[in-house]
């Protein structure tokens, strides 16, 4: 999968002519859908990038990883899948996180989170996405525990454009 911050999500779709993109903004950001994109292959998440319930806000649940997961399950892998969030950080990268642990199964978590840290230095995956996650992969712990050896981000205001590979040699 590809991800990217909101602002390179136009840019990027045009380039890389995902089959799927995946939103994570917060309710009151619009973003059409690409005209390369299928309106129904784009799964908008309104969810604030917090790591805590915070009243008024809307914290990521349970529910929205359930929906992340079901989504990748109609992705097919013959085009790219586009993740993207506001700044290509926190929400996005623990999208990717989830994808790919989805995709590869249970035993690979420490893998792929090494993949991410080396491919995107500034990813800081939303803590409350990846312990969803964890529940529902039935992982025991093991999501949480790959990002949190991934060690301390490098600090940026906006992500880059991260493209990461299937195939876990590649990763």
């Amino acid at each position: 999968p590809r991800r990217a911050p909101y602002s390179a999500v136009a840019a990027t779709a045009q380039r890389h002519k995902p089959s799927h993109l995946l939103t994570l903004l917060d309710p009151d950001t619009p973003l059409e859908t690409p005209k390369s994109i299928s309106p129904d292959r784009h799964l908008r998440l309104a969810v604030d990038d917090i790591a805590t319930n915070i009243p008024g806000r809307i914290a990521p649940g349970s529910a929205h990883v359930r929906q992340i997961l079901d989504f990748v399950q109609s992705w097919d892998q013959t085009a790219p899948f586009l993740v993207h969030c506001w700044a290509g950080i926190s929400r996005s990268t623990a999208a990717a996180f989830i994808l790919l642990n989805k995709l590869h199964g249970p035993g690979y978590e420490t893998s792929i989170a090494r993949g991410l840290r080396f491919r995107a230095p500034h990813a800081q995956p939303n803590r409350l996405l990846i312990e969803h996650a964890d529940a529902l992969l039935a992982r025991n712990g093991r999501l949480v525990a790959a990002v949190e050896a991934m060690g301390p981000a490098r600090v940026v205001w906006e992500g880059e454009i991260v493209e990461l590979p299937l195939s876990l040699e590649e990763l």
